[in-house]
């Protein structure tokens, strides 16, 4: 009986991993890479601020992925408010979302 309850316990929480691995493959990292080139003239210049209106500008490498595809899908649905980020967002497919999301989440914080 105990082995059973181990084994179900394992099965539940191995089945609670997976939507998390699941949404981290649907990115390709290597594709964000060249789709992210726009990204990275402000989000990978490390303390950039915005002239106008002044602003720093995060650095986003190293991000949970799912608050990037989060984030980029709001901005492209007009549910945050951001011109720069509207109009970049606006022209991205949702394959671009999850693959520049996966680039970005892969740097680790660099």
């Amino acid at each position: 009986m105990r082995n059973l309850i181990l084994s179900a316990l394992l099965l539940t929480s191995a089945s609670l991993m997976t939507p998390t691995q699941s949404a981290h493959a649907s990115g390709d990292a290597q594709a964000g890479q060249v789709k992210a080139y726009t990204c990275t003239g402000c989000h990978g210049i490390p303390g950039y601020s915005n002239i106008y209106p002044t602003y720093k500008v995060p650095k986003i490498g190293g991000q949970n992925y799912e608050y990037l595809v989060i984030a980029l899908k709001a901005y492209k649905a007009g549910e945050r408010d951001h011109s720069t980020m509207d109009l970049q967002a606006e022209s991205l497919s949702d394959q671009d979302i999850e693959d520049v999301a996966a680039y970005f989440a892969a740097l680790g914080g660099e």
